[in-house]
């Protein structure tokens, strides 16, 4: 069995005995000031660069959304998208492991780095298609993934990425509100750092086709149009 999903179930028996919450900077992990662990150089799919630098003119975006495995495979085949990689944002330890990150005492959420070609598509298209591949009101969990690791979030690297998001929220919160959902538990934040998982999680799904994935969705599409509309 996978190292990986060992340590994966260990933590929802530990999240299943006590409440989760997001634990306060001064008690997180102390980390360390470099990887310890190698970081691919290349995409195993595309054979592009998951490390910047990347090629001008391309943006990024970084999100959370449960599992990070079947996530990232979803986004690699979005059109537009140049690379992905999987890792941690939104927490205070610095380059962490899958094991602290599990643990929750790291504060992060499992991330997906989303590095695409504006003039293919826009960041409002991969709010839409993230709002579409999980459930965004259960808050520290995805389905059976338990934890603060596997939190629904949007980390934006500009001001317009920030109002983006925060429109998309209000609108699919409205679409959900409709259909008898609870509120939106998406986290909404400026991006601090992306710190990338180790090597075997890179593209996990591509190098192991049956392994795991979590899509706990709603089942909803994302009112695009609206979203495009002038606010």
């Amino acid at each position: 069995m996978h190292r990986a999903y060992v340590v994966r179930s260990l933590g929802r028996m530990l999240f299943s005995r006590a409440k989760s919450e997001l634990i306060d900077a001064s008690q997180a992990l102390r980390g360390r000031d470099h990887y310890e662990f190698p970081v691919p150089d290349t995409h195993f799919v595309n054979g592009r660069s998951i490390q910047p630098p990347f090629p001008e003119g391309l943006q990024q975006a970084v999100f959370g959304a449960g599992c990070f495995w079947g996530v990232e495979e979803i986004f690699w085949d979005e059109p537009g998208v140049w690379t992905t990689a999987v890792g941690y944002a939104g927490g205070y330890t610095p380059h962490p492991d899958y094991e602290e990150v599990c643990s929750g005492r790291t504060g992060h959420t499992e991330a997906i780095l989303v590095v695409y070609d504006p003039k293919q598509t826009t960041f409002a298209n991969l709010v839409a298609k993230f709002f579409e591949v999980h459930d965004p009101t259960q808050g520290y969990r995805q389905g059976n993934d338990v934890g603060t690791q596997y939190r629904s979030a949007i980390y934006y690297t500009d001001d317009e990425q920030r109002a983006v998001a925060e429109q998309a929220k209000k609108l699919f919160g409205e679409e959900l509100a409709d259909r008898g959902y609870g509120a939106i538990s998406t986290e909404i934040a400026p991006l601090r750092e992306f710190f990338y998982a180790e090597g075997y999680h890179q593209q996990y799904l591509a190098k192991n086709p049956n392994g795991y994935r979590c899509h706990s969705t709603t089942g909803l599409t994302f009112p695009r149009a609206k979203l495009d509309a002038p606010a």
